[in-house]
């Protein structure tokens, strides 16, 4: 039997002595129909107030356990949320809040939406937690987690453990292990290693991208990705990575100010600049500063000031201090300006100066 099955099954152990515990703790003559709870904090603000179906009370009366419950929880005396579910328990005290079964909470500020199984309201720390299942709605976004703990006053929600977003128009898919959503500011963060999916209309495979961090902005559908980045792209299938990439996921921007690198998988080419920015609608790229190009079909390599290339079509226009080199046939062109094609080696350099070097197959030997 492995450890986890065994934690599983105590847990499981200490749950049923827990319940049985509490039967026992239970009165079955203090039991009332169609009561209402309210509980307050020391300067008599109200922290809930909850309507019961029915209510039963342990022996000591400090706790109820209620049936069918649905009420508000509050902060700074004013109602914020609205809840119900199947059952749940109060504290006298005002200090917590327990429901289980099919939760629905409700912040009343601004319409987000919190479901799960269980749900524990903390009125001191301003905290509504919600477990085993956690699914939070608002707007076009649905996020789902194991666990979920909504900061009330700072309306930021942090959810755990197979944490999935989808969001509309245009539908994108944001997965991590741990991600905090700002609900107001409608932005998703995360500092562990996420993967993002943008679904194309008639595309089978969506572009997506891979970060060891990053943030995604709701409503300007901006990404900002940070670290070991990597976006792939299904239609021309082209990989873009680098340390830094922000991808506009309404327009299909993708903008880097860090060294980028562009890989065509299927025409093998490979390039690279200090900065860049990729537009897949147009499948145009733009590289900026120190640009290499390397095309392992032809052993070709190209450096320039600046590069335009076409994705799909593999036309190029290079700026700036431009070198273009083959081996096959062998050849070395220098120049202010090129243009071409890396598919079939057609490459015109011009715009001033030129140089052409023709090597001997000696040398390439």
């Amino acid at each position: 039997m492995t450890a986890g099955a065994c934690r599983e099954r105590n847990r499981a152990a200490e749950r049923i002595a827990k319940d049985s515990q509490q039967i026992q703790d239970f009165d079955n003559s203090l039991t009332f129909n169609d009561l209402t709870l309210e509980g307050f904090d020391k300067q008599g603000k109200r922290r809930w107030k909850v309507k019961s179906k029915q209510a039963s009370y342990s022996k000591d009366k400090k706790t109820a356990r209620i049936q069918q419950p649905a009420g508000e929880l509050y902060q700074d005396g004013k109602a914020i949320v609205q809840v119900r579910a199947q059952s749940g328990e109060v504290k006298q005290d005002g200090e917590n809040v327990f429901l289980r079964g099919q939760i629905l909470a409700k912040d009343l500020r601004n319409g987000l939406i919190l479901q799960g199984n269980e749900l524990e309201w903390q009125p001191r720390n301003d905290l509504l937690i919600v477990r085993n299942n956690a699914t939070a709605l608002y707007q076009e976004t649905r996020v789902s987690a194991n666990t979920g703990q909504y900061f009330t006053r700072k309306k930021r929600l942090e959810l755990k453990d197979r944490v999935v977003a989808n969001s509309k128009k245009p539908d994108v898919q944001f997965r991590s292990d741990q991600v905090v959503w700002l609900v107001d500011q409608k932005k998703l963060i995360s500092d562990r290693p996420l993967q993002i999916d943008r679904s194309l209309p008639g595309k089978p495979a969506p572009d997506r991208a891979t970060s060891a961090a990053g943030e995604v902005n709701l409503g300007t559908k901006i990404a900002t990705l940070k670290q070991n980045t990597q976006i792939t792209l299904s239609d021309p299938p082209v990989q873009v990575s680098s340390n830094s990439l922000v991808w506009n996921l309404a327009t299909r921007t993708i903008v880097s100010d860090q060294p980028v690198t562009l890989v065509n998988q299927k025409q093998r080419v490979t390039l690279t600049g200090d900065r860049g920015q990729v537009n897949t609608q147009t499948q145009i790229a733009n590289l900026d500063g120190n640009v290499r190009g390397i095309g392992t079909r032809n052993q070709s390599q190209l450096s320039s000031d600046h590069l335009t290339y076409n994705l799909g079509t593999q036309q190029f226009l290079a700026e700036g201090g431009v070198n273009y080199r083959q081996a096959n046939p062998p050849f070395n062109l220098v120049g202010p300006r090129a243009t071409g094609k890396v598919g079939d080696q057609t490459v015109l350099v011009n715009g001033g100066r030129v140089r052409t070097e023709f090597i001997p197959d000696s040398v390439i030997r």
